[in-house]
């Protein structure tokens, strides 16, 4: 029986709908970020992840994958250093006014640094070792990786605005200092959260 991609297609856009529109660091950090910076100045944000989530697909699909099964102490590396960081991701949000990165200073995260924090996004490695292993829009390995990633960039990044555009449009709301103390430690509680997964894979 020959493969059918109008069949299959719904399945990997459902997926890609799915993964990227529900909660996790990107969208909670997103969130944060449309509060405390605004849309617009959240947009090299937006863009990293995307193309963060792409790249991260392609070598997934193309060896890393392969890597991961062969060694998995390296799984369990990355694992760690995942933790470590959105930990620290989550107390730098919950200890401030605004989102504040490197030396205090109160900016929204830039491009190459959204694209880096891919690398280090427990959700963004499940979408994509999941996408690479069990979802099948094309019956070639190599097309069905690249059609994934087109799929994560065209479906998942309206799906990550939507979490921006609703931080921005909170702006007036949590005008004031101590809501929006209160919302960016709500939004810290959210990315530890997130954890969940990995922490209970850790204890069983």
């Amino acid at each position: 029986m020959s493969f059918d991609f109008l069949s299959a297609l719904p399945a990997g856009i459902l997926f890609a709908l799915v993964t990227s529109i529900t909660p996790g660091p990107n969208n909670t950090m997103l969130l944060a970020s449309g509060v405390n910076f605004g849309f617009r100045r959240t947009l090299p944000h937006l863009f990293g992840i995307s193309a963060g989530v792409v790249l991260l697909m392609l070598s997934v699909g193309f060896g890393l994958g392969e890597a991961f099964t062969r060694f998995p102490v390296l799984y369990s590396a990355l694992e760690i250093a995942s933790v470590t960081y959105l930990l620290y991701l989550a107390w730098k949000i919950g200890t401030s006014g605004e989102v504040k990165l490197r030396k205090g200073e109160r900016r929204p995260m830039k491009f190459f640094e959204a694209l880096a924090f891919q690398w280090v996004n427990p959700k963004a490695w499940m979408m994509v070792l999941t996408a690479a292993t069990t979802i099948h829009v094309s019956e070639r390995f190599g097309s069905n990786v690249m059609l994934m990633a087109l799929l994560f960039y065209v479906v998942g990044f309206p799906c990550i605005c939507l979490w921006a555009g609703f931080g921005t449009a909170m702006r007036e709301v949590l005008a004031d200092p101590k809501r929006l103390r209160l919302f960016n430690v709500g939004m810290a509680l959210l990315l530890v959260g997130s954890l969940y997964p990995i922490a209970a894979r850790w204890l069983s």
